[in-house]
């Protein structure tokens, strides 16, 4: 846990924090429903998602998912599962290490993606202006401004 600073705590402070999580909270319920009107849950976006963001180097793995996502290894998988079900996904062994597979995202999914994401984006350039905002009251104490 942090060390709590001795700086006293102004009400812009609350504001702002108040408003970035009102921010977070709307963004991700947009986002939800972004995923469901292509008939996706929101988990199964977010997988989707993470998936298709790896950072170079990171491999498709469940493990890997599931760290991304922030959930269990078998929650992953139970995600695949659905997603592979429903074509958006698929599992490819790795032809080095045949005990390794990996996830792939198939065609559909891209574009099921990319439509879903195309909304997000849209939606950040309202938001973003709005959680830089509170995000930089929240800061400038800690910059010594």
């Amino acid at each position: 846990m942090p060390k709590s600073s001795n700086a006293e705590i102004t009400l812009a402070d609350y504001r702002a924090l108040a408003q970035f999580r009102q921010e977070i909270r709307r963004y991700l319920a947009l986002s939800d429903a972004a995923a469901q009107s292509e008939g996706l849950p929101s988990k199964q976006y977010q997988l989707l998602l993470a998936l298709k963001g790896l950072p170079d180097g990171t491999e498709a793995t469940i493990g890997n998912l599931a760290e991304r996502l922030s959930i269990r290894h078998h929650s992953t998988v139970e995600l695949v599962d659905r997603l592979e079900k429903r074509g958006l996904v698929k599992r490819e062994r790795s032809e080095v290490h045949r005990s390794f597979v990996f996830v792939r995202i198939t065609p559909k999914g891209e574009t099921a993606l990319k439509r879903i994401v195309a909304t997000r984006i849209e939606d950040l350039k309202v938001a973003g202006p709005i959680l830089v905002k509170a995000l930089t009251v929240l800061t400038k104490r800690s910059r010594g401004k």
